[in-house]
């Protein structure tokens, strides 16, 4: 099965992890006088200091509302903001800037075409199709508005190795199916789907698409146009860039049609007391004064990102995990969640015995090292394998072997204490 491919950027010079690691000034810091080893990426990235700095500079040199005025401060902050829309816009091969939606984060990103599109369109009797594996952003706003408009929600399974139960699918996906909504990597399983293929078995059916891609977007080169997806979600602050501020794109004549999702200045063309006419895209879903600095920010995440080039960040986290797989697996009673390395990204969720997932963060924390323990957002999934939570490791790009070798040096520490 296919994975999500693009275009690469061109190569650019290699760096060591050890030359990346400077670039991050939090890496320096001691946590309970121990070296941090920060393994919490999936929750959210460190930034480099060239996106601390685009930010700073920003608020230093140029800070003023963007759009509505005409003075040389204004002007500045317009361009460096809709500069940073044309970065991402190539960034996914987007065909035009206009279809990129700055939004809050992936949540609002999805909420946004599940209220805007989903209301509009859905009617007793159609479906909307879900995954198991699904982050509570790509469940709770399908959940609301279904309700809201008597439309059915169903949804694939997942097997015993966390990937999509692909037998159960065709039975699933029917001609009711009016929105397949999915995640291309899942946050507790990582599994890795393929997202060209599920695409066209929507649009097969005459579904649209709409992928959650706030764990694959920062890992793998994406190319929307290659996987013609009808609208992607995705986080700035989970790909180096700062909180605040998410993605979303979608297809320009979805858009077009869809009504605003927030009311308010920017977003209008037009306001009289009997009505109102909207903006054109992408404002038309920008409502108010928006994340001028965060997406200056993000700007500065993704030209960091393409002078790693996407190719390097992807085979690196595959290293990783693959190392931090066998490694793991070293741990007597330790058992992991979701596929083998080779149809995963670089996250491992797992439980250590019958210690709790809290218990085993605690002690880590103690050495340093920061992990995320609890449902990670995704009850569904924790469900199926008749867990409350789980512990979970996650890698980025400066990230080494030696920090997973204190992971299980920490891990053993807990089996002690806990006499495991």
């Amino acid at each position: 099965m296919s994975v999500m491919t693009a275009t690469l950027p061109p190569a650019a010079a290699v760096r060591s992890v050890a030359d990346i690691r400077r670039d991050f000034p939090i890496l320096a810091r001691e946590v309970h006088g121990r070296p941090l080893t920060y393994l919490d990426n999936t929750a959210s990235s460190q930034k480099p200091i060239q996106v601390i700095e685009a930010m700073n500079r920003y608020y230093r040199e140029m800070h003023a509302n963007v759009h509505r005025g005409v003075h040389f401060l204004s002007e500045t902050a317009t361009a460096a903001y809709e500069n940073a829309r044309l970065r991402v816009a190539r960034f996914i091969n987007a065909p035009h800037p206009k279809q990129i939606i700055f939004t809050r984060n992936t949540t609002e990103s999805l909420n946004l075409v599940a209220y805007s599109w989903g209301r509009a369109h859905l009617k007793p009797g159609d479906e909307v199709l879900i995954t198991e594996m699904e982050h509570h952003s790509n469940i709770v706003p399908w959940q609301l508005v279904c309700e809201m408009t008597g439309a059915t929600l169903r949804y694939v399974p997942i097997t015993a190795t966390g990937e999509l139960d692909f037998e159960a699918l065709p039975r699933l996906l029917t001609e009711r199916t009016k929105v397949f909504a999915f995640t291309a990597m899942s946050n507790v399983l990582g599994t890795i789907n393929p997202v060209a293929e599920l695409v066209a078995q929507a649009h097969a059916v005459g579904a649209i698409a709409v992928v959650d891609g706030a764990q694959s977007v920062p890992h793998l080169a994406t190319d929307v146009q290659a996987l013609d997806v009808d609208f992607l979600a995705f986080s700035s602050h989970k790909m180096l860039g700062p909180t605040g501020i998410g993605v979303l794109y979608g297809r320009r004549s979805l858009l077009e049609a869809m009504p605003p999702f927030l009311g308010g200045g920017d977003m209008i063309r037009e306001v009289k007391m009997s009505g109102s006419r909207w903006n054109e895209l992408p404002y038309k879903f920008e409502a108010g004064t928006p994340a001028i600095a965060e997406a200056i920010g993000l700007a500065a995440a993704i030209e960091y990102l393409e002078g790693l080039g996407m190719d390097w960040v992807g085979a690196h986290e595959r290293e990783l995990t693959t190392y931090a797989w066998n490694r793991l697996h070293e741990v007597e009673g330790l058992r992991i969640l979701g596929p083998e390395p080779a149809r995963r990204g670089g996250l491992l969720a797992f439980v250590l015995g019958d210690i709790h997932p809290h218990d085993v963060a605690a002690i880590l924390d103690q050495d340093g090292i920061a992990v995320r323990a609890g449902h990670h957002c995704a009850q569904p999934i924790h469900d199926h394998f008749g867990l409350v939570a789980t512990t979970r490791a996650s890698f980025y790009i400066y990230n080494t072997p030696e920090e997973i070798d204190r992971l299980v040096l920490g891990l053993y520490k807990a089996k002690a204490l806990f006499d495991l």
